[in-house]
């Protein structure tokens, strides 16, 4: 039996985003695997002519390279960050249907999958929690989420596509309120410049109560903007579609190198990280 998604709800919003990881694998299988998106969309009863269609354009070819290169960057920093902390919590913020977390279970870490409790209702029914993991209903911008995730071994947080729909100051006080619940926890995420920035928040700002799109969460240069937040932060940043691979593979066209080059350098596209050192 297919779980059937309506069209025009909360629920349809997390479609796109596994629909791309399905293509990305399909498109990139050399460089990128979600077998969790390619299950889960066999699983799923809806429509998906309009999605396949677009599939077929440049533009979202090329997005679908950028979906890929984003996870597979922080899935590196996840298990980066396990090699030092192997029974960390690994911390996937506004998971969606996303299963990044249990793609980087090292049989010791804690896995936890935060998002709005009608998403997880969705999340339970198609990716029920496994050995070590839980899936939290929450408000990010709630602290009350904290005390549910235990850093005693360590904590590695990340958000993919997540911020660019927070105001920067909802970002700073939740890096700040981490900085002080998980010292030695690190935060890894995805940021852009606030001209891309613009481009991506087009469609939805319309239906948005804040007008103003300088109020959203942009980024040029991370370490520059984000250290004076808070002394105990460490921040640094690299490329996303260039900084962790050189994307020279057959599936990737020099068009899109070129592409890549844009995001990184033009749209300043880059995986920043936060490190929660002690108080100085």
């Amino acid at each position: 039996m297919k779980y059937k998604i309506e069209k025009n709800t909360v629920q349809e919003t997390l479609i796109l985003p596994l629909y791309s990881r399905k293509l990305c694998t399909e498109l990139y299988p050399t460089l990128y695997r979600d077998e969790t998106a390619v299950r889960l969309i066999d699983e799923i009863d809806y429509d998906f002519s309009q999605a396949e269609k677009n599939s077929r354009s440049l533009m979202q070819r090329f997005g679908a390279l950028e979906v890929a290169m984003r996870q597979n960057d922080l899935a590196w920093e996840v298990q980066a960050y396990l090699k030092t902390h192997p029974g960390a919590a690994v911390v996937n913020l506004g998971c969606g249907l996303d299963n990044t977390g249990k793609a980087c279970d090292n049989g010791r870490c804690k896995i936890y999958n935060l998002d709005f409790p009608d998403v997880i209702a969705l999340r339970q029914q198609l990716l029920p929690a496994g050995e070590r993991e839980q899936n939290i209903p929450c408000d990010l911008k709630d602290p009350a989420w904290f005390d549910k995730i235990d850093a005693s071994g360590g904590a590695v947080f990340f958000a993919s596509g997540v911020f660019y729909y927070f105001l920067t100051q909802q970002v700073r006080a939740l890096v700040q309120g981490m900085a002080d619940a998980f010292p030695g926890g690190v935060l890894v995420f995805d940021a852009a410049n606030r001209t891309a920035v613009k481009m991506i928040a087009k469609t939805w700002l319309r239906t948005a109560k804040i007008k103003d799109v300088g109020a959203y969460f942009a980024v040029s240069d991370a370490k520059s903007e984000l250290s004076p937040w808070d002394s105990r932060l460490q921040v640094s940043s690299r490329g996303y579609m260039l900084g962790y691979s050189d994307l020279k593979d057959l599936s990737v066209s020099g068009f899109f190198r070129f592409l890549a080059k844009v995001g990184d350098n033009g749209m300043k596209m880059q995986i920043v990280k936060i490190g929660f050192g002690g108080r100085q």
